[in-house]
């Protein structure tokens, strides 16, 4: 069908346009525009929306762009400040947008341009609630059923006329209320100023640390007024207030906000030039609130431009970006969004039966969760909702209705079920789509290629995602994530699989994709065209400044190799090697080190080129080495624990990295400590301990030094430290060398209330440290006699043969000789 000729059927003296006034994401005002537009037949419509938004109609054509979509705004220079106008199925909006597409007909939108709405300063809004008014005229004390029962259960093209009497009525009556306006007069006539009731709607301004969808609050149009988020800064010219149209006059006069009245000052505005191009039959599509002021006459023009005279402006671009219906829902902070999306998207696609057919979905979705729903539930459900409608008076089960009965029937009042319910379906994730030929930039364009490539799916919902690095495929998917996590795209986040494996090959990840990612990938566009240039650049960025230290320059090499970077590595190990030769604080080297060695290993899976990066890990662990004997000296007890972690975590890296001259270095370092008696006891018991696991020292000359350690001059806290330090999650010690248990426990029996009262702490958490089954073989052999080593019975005991049939087992599990 194409558009109507502007002649057909019309009287010369009808209005050339007609207000429908909606409410935002309201399936059924949805509905019935759909009806209203088919009846009226248009040659133009015009919509609600930023006006520099036109370009964007061209893409509506285009199959791939699939709703949920919204959209996006932003400053080329601060790619933070931006604001998103969203648009879902079931938006009264799209809906116009689809029949202009459909029919040909031309498409504006009326509102403040994004030019305006980024550049305009922050203003509280008014707090009027129009909806809750009427609802409360009408007796419901609850708004959210007022407008169901009236408007979204219902069809009739005629509700639109009725609408905007009513608002035009609540607006004449919250003008009264409030008194009357001394200097205001309507700008519609000769002299100026707004029209009796002009109110306004309360209004957010985009943060400019984090992009929200641009919107009033809710509580504005017909219910959620939306679509331009800002105050002005601009208070026009100075004869205006002489004149009584300053705007915040009047909003004084009558408890309108200012931005309400600019808005509505440009709609109209923007009506005129559609009339003056030559339409004869033009639909406007708005927020109801907002429909009063949009009614013809229209009026003079002058003061609607005095009005706007002097708005700010700054560059801007637009382009489209797929939206998620969570992001649609109130629930996630957006003004003019719904509560329950997912059920907004049924009523509005499925118009036969849809409250059998929702049930279904219930039903499907718990059976997917292993809960069992059978048909005859699904029937009782129906029948309840249904009669529950019929109780209340209402044409059709609403959502109350709905979730009773789901409550009641389906989930057996379990209110786990019903919020499992009302996440995956009530809200939803849908996530739209927009064709690949969108207006983006040149690292956008990047990323979408490299998705295409890899097959990855941009979906809202959590998804696990395990990688085998030794798969080609799988280790491109890797460095893309790492890569994007350099430049603050989280869509990533590296995960603790259930799957136990001991190599470096496999990673898990969970994926989900939030709309706000757009503007993330705008804001990193600065540092290059491509995600791998981009990350290359900002890693490097980062790593120059003069704040860096060894482990955050560590950290970042570590990324580098993770996200295969070799442009920075080469970089970084230099920056590295740098900073770590002029830092002489051991504590710092030995922090740095594990993650150092962890990066070592990613040699192996990724392909990656070390050298470079064994010669740093050299350099630092002789430093290590030399500085180690030094900084444990003259320590208290939160100093030695916090320094004996490091040794740990250092240890624990250098057996890791398999290099003999590192850990005999290393080991060797360890007993030149071992050795002094002027370290603290929780650091000289570890080292021992370290040494006795190393082989370099064996069961008897650790029997001997626990011994030394607990004999007469030194404290009892003293002791229970070095204690704490040879035993400190290591039970298996106790249970296996009952000589160490005889040294502990004969200790324990010499001391007094006193010392045993204050030991007591530390041995707690040394012991409390310990496995459940260590603590209890420690218990039973204390208490059924602990004897110094291994009994001549026990040796008797021992089958030779059967121990040489046991070593060839486990020489072939190993894969060594005989």
């Amino acid at each position: 069908m194409s558009a109507a000729d502007p002649d057909s059927g019309s009287d010369a003296s009808e209005p050339r346009t007609r207000v429908f006034g909606i409410r935002h994401h309201g399936p059924g005002s949805a509905r019935s525009l759909r009806l209203a537009l088919d009846h009226y037949r248009p040659d133009t419509i015009v919509i609600e929306g930023p006006a520099d938004a036109d370009p964007l109609t061209a893409y509506l054509g285009d199959p791939s762009l699939v709703p949920p979509v919204a959209m996006l705004a932003y400053v080329p220079e601060a790619p933070t400040r931006a604001a998103f106008w969203p648009f879902a199925e079931f938006s009264p909006e799209w809906q116009a947008l689809r029949y202009a597409t459909e029919h040909g007909v031309p498409v504006h939108f009326c509102d403040l341009p994004a030019t305006t709405v980024l550049a305009l300063d922050a203003e509280p809004g008014d707090s009027i609630d129009p909806l809750a008014e009427l609802a409360a005229a009408a007796g419901y004390d609850d708004a959210e059923r007022w407008w169901d029962a009236i408007v979204e259960s219902t069809t009739d093209i005629e509700t639109f006329d009725a609408l905007t009497e009513a608002m035009g009525a609540l607006r004449d009556s919250i003008a009264r209320r409030i008194g009357p306006a001394t200097t205001a007069t309507d700008p519609r006539q000769p002299g100026g100023g707004p029209p009796p009731g002009q109110g306004a709607t309360p209004d957010t301004k985009p943060d400019a640390a984090e992009p929200v969808p641009v919107t009033d609050e809710e509580g504005n149009d017909g219910h959620h007024d939306a679509r331009s988020k800002s105050e002005s800064r601009s208070t026009g010219d100075d004869d205006d207030s002489s004149t009584g149209t300053e705007p915040t006059l009047v909003a004084a006069a009558q408890g309108i906000d200012a931005h309400t009245l600019r808005r509505e000052a440009y709609m109209r505005q923007t009506i005129r030039k559609v009339l003056k191009g030559g339409a004869q039959r033009v639909a406007i599509v708005c927020g109801a609130w907002h429909a009063p002021a949009l009614v013809e006459p229209l009026g003079p023009a002058a003061p609607d431009a005095r009005l706007l005279k002097g708005l700010p402006k700054v560059k801007a671009r637009l382009t489209w970006v797929p939206w998620t219906h969570s992001r649609l829902a109130a629930s996630s902070g957006y003004g003019a969004g719904v509560t329950s999306p997912g059920w907004y998207h049924h009523l509005f696609t499925e118009t036969e039966q849809p409250i059998p057919r929702w049930l279904t979905k219930v039903a499907t979705t718990l059976r997917g969760h292993d809960l069992p729903v059978s048909s005859a539930h699904i029937i009782e459900a129906v029948r309840l909702a249904e009669t529950l409608a019929a109780l209340r008076d209402r044409p059709l089960a609403g959502l109350s209705e709905v979730t009773e009965a789901t409550r009641a029937v389906l989930c057996d009042g379990d209110e786990a079920m019903l919020r499992l319910i009302g996440a995956e379906l009530v809200v939803g994730e849908a996530l739209g789509s927009v064709p690949a030929t969108t207006p983006t930039v040149p690292l956008d364009a990047d990323l979408r290629a490299q998705i295409r490539t890899l097959r990855l799916k941009q979906q809202p919902q959590a998804a696990l995602v395990e990688l085998d690095l030794r798969k080609e495929r799988d280790r491109l998917k890797s460095r893309l994530l790492h890569r994007l996590r350099i430049l603050e795209v989280e869509w990533g986040i590296p995960t603790d699989s259930d799957v136990r494996a001991t190599g470096t090959f496999r990673e898990t990840w969970t994926l989900q994709w939030e709309p706000e990612f757009a503007v993330a990938v705008i804001e990193a566009s600065r540092w290059g065209t491509t995600v791998a240039s981009a990350a290359e650049t900002k890693l490097l960025d980062t790593a120059d400044r003069d704040d860096r230290t060894v482990g955050d320059l560590t950290d970042a090499l570590g990324l580098a190799l993770l996200a295969d970077l070799g442009g920075a590595t080469t970089g970084l190990i230099g920056r590295l090697e740098s900073v770590a030769a002029l830092d002489h604080d051991v504590t710092h080297l030995l922090a740095a080190l594990p993650a150092l060695v962890r990066t070592l290993r990613y040699g192996d899976v990724r392909g990656t080129d070390t050298a470079a990066l064994t010669h740093v890990a050299d350099g630092m662990l002789i430093r290590i080495c030399a500085g180690l004997h030094g900084a444990v000296t003259g320590l208290d007890t939160d100093a030695a624990v916090e320094l004996r972690d490091l040794i740990d975590a250092g240890h624990t890296a250098i057996h890791i990295r398999d290099d003999t001259a590192a850990r005999e270095a290393w080991l060797e370092a360890l007993h030149r400590i071992a050795d002094r008696d002027d370290v603290h006891g929780a650091i000289v018991g570890r080292t021992v301990r370290l040494l006795c696991d190393a082989g370099r020292i064996d069961a008897a000359e650790s029997a001997r030094r626990l011994a030394a350690a607990l004999s007469i001059g030194s404290t009892a806290a003293a002791k229970a430290d070095w204690i704490d330090g040879f035993l400190g999650g290591r039970g298996l010690l106790l249970v296996h060398d009952r000589e160490l248990l005889r040294l502990v426990d004969d200790w324990l029996r010499t001391l007094d209330d006193d010392q045993f009262v204050q030991t007591l702490p530390l041995l707690r958490r040394t012991f409390g440290a310990f496995e459940s089954g260590e603590r209890r073989a420690i218990g039973a052999a204390v208490r059924d006699g602990v004897s110094g080593g291994t009994g001549a019975a026990d040796a008797r005991q021992l089958d030779p043969d059967r121990g040489a049939r046991a070593m060839r087992v486990v020489a072939d599990i190993l894969g060594v000789g005989p």
